[in-house]
């Protein structure tokens, strides 16, 4: 099972303060654990809002909105994908995790190809092969 671990921001993370050389240093190892584990696939920390923006949808119509994105009550500062054998052991492992503070960590299921069942065709599954091995080859 494949995990999104999602990192949220707050003040600081918006105001574009990075983290101090401690918690870099706290981080780094505990990222060696889970890399150690073969836990961890991915992981990065996100730039303020600030410098992002939101498209929004409806019909045909495309808007851009440029952030920060003062509205949002749940900025996402950083995230993992960690590859584990269940919720149980994801949770296991962000019980481990050098955050403090009142931090609230979310942890969400990546859809894998098979739990899309009926809908994923031979022709679709194929495809969807394809582009991961154009994926993994560019990397």
């Amino acid at each position: 099972m494949r995990f999104m671990v999602m990192v949220p921001g707050d003040a600081d993370t918006e105001a574009g303060v990075m983290p101090s050389t401690d918690l870099l240093a706290e981080m780094t190892k505990y990222n060696e654990e889970l890399v150690k584990a073969g836990v961890m696939l991915a992981g990065d920390g996100l730039h303020p809002t600030s410098k992002g923006a939101r498209v929004r949808f409806n019909g045909r119509e495309r808007t851009v909105i440029d952030g920060p994105f003062t509205e949002s009550k749940e900025i996402i500062a950083g995230y993992w994908i960690w590859q584990v054998g269940s919720l149980e052991e994801a949770i296991e492992w962000i019980k481990r995790a050098p955050f403090d503070g009142g931090t609230q960590i979310e942890l969400r299921q990546i859809f894998e190809m098979d739990d899309f069942e009926a809908a994923m065709t031979p022709e679709l599954r194929a495809a969807n092969e394809r582009l991961d091995q154009q994926i993994n080859a560019q990397q």
